[in-house]
């Protein structure tokens, strides 16, 4: 995860960036009033619930770009499983830095440790499968490599970052090009050899004609139970190589049975839009 954060580092800055200006705008009015120039403070991050911390390099980049003298210190490794009243990072330097770049670190932190922990723990109900817990592109936007860098902390997997990486063939796709074999036809055709054409199918005929078009994954999309179970039957049967994944309707309570049904993915929009931000404070030590 490091050298991601590396390769993207200038996406990182900018987002980061219109957070502390829109925070910010034209000054702190609050702390410019009441704190002193030359002020210096220290302070720790704590964890109020238990959760899985995530965001520990965007936090201290948000302090980078605001004051470069402003020293950010780790406590616990990110991805680490706190426990609530945990202190995991600690930060010292220029109060007014401090205080100017607090909740837009703290934003990155909870809402990146809220879908860590979310996704550790669909991880944990499918650990006995070979499934895969997968995200989707229904992220923050502006923010999807941040969520989805916390899908990886919660252990969880990547599917395709956008429209450019991957071909996913929807519903709309299919009734807008004529069907499933005429759209994966044309994906083959015109997409390029080196990108994977997956096809997302709604009911065992169009997994047939998905396996006779020759698709490299076959979603298995708001599929019942029963009928995941028969597609994954016939798959392995005719091409035991290709890639089932099944999507819709997952949440916590049925994640076991799905992958107990012998896909190999399965992805999770709850992960990213609907993680409950994890609960996290910034406190000033005493002088």
């Amino acid at each position: 995860m490091a050298s991601s954060i590396k390769k993207s580092s200038a996406y990182i800055d900018a987002a980061i960036r219109n957070a502390l200006n829109e925070d910010i705008g034209s000054g702190d009015v609050t702390t410019s009033s009441v704190i002193p120039k030359g002020h210096k403070t220290k302070a720790v991050f704590v964890a109020k619930q238990d959760c899985i911390i995530s965001g520990l390099p965007f936090a201290k980049r948000t302090f980078e770009l605001l004051d470069p003298g402003v020293k950010f210190s780790v406590i616990r490794k990110e991805g680490s499983r706190l426990k609530k009243g945990t202190a995991f990072a600690s930060v010292s330097g220029d109060t007014s830095s401090i205080l100017m770049a607090e909740r837009v670190a703290l934003n990155l932190l909870q809402r990146m440790s809220g879908i860590a922990t979310l996704t550790g723990k669909y991880v944990n109900a499918v650990k006995r499968h070979k499934a895969r817990i997968v995200d989707t592109r229904k992220t923050a936007p502006g923010l999807r490599l941040f969520d989805k860098y916390a899908v990886k902390t919660g252990g969880g997997h990547n599917h395709r970052f956008g429209l450019f990486d991957a071909v996913l063939i929807k519903d709309n796709h299919i009734d807008a090009a004529g069907g499933v074999c005429r759209a994966v036809e044309l994906a083959k055709r015109n997409a390029g050899k080196s990108l994977i054409i997956e096809v997302e199918t709604r009911n065992i005929t169009e997994v047939r004609a998905a396996l006779s078009a020759g698709a490299d994954i076959i979603m298995l999309d708001n599929m019942p139970l029963h009928n995941i179970k028969k597609a994954v039957d016939i798959i392995r049967s005719i091409m035991p190589k290709t890639i089932i994944e099944a999507s819709g309707g997952i949440n916590l309570d049925n994640v076991n049975s799905v992958a107990a049904a012998g896909v190999d993915l399965i992805s999770v929009g709850a992960i990213t839009h609907s993680a409950q931000a994890s609960d996290i404070s910034m406190k000033v030590l005493p002088r």
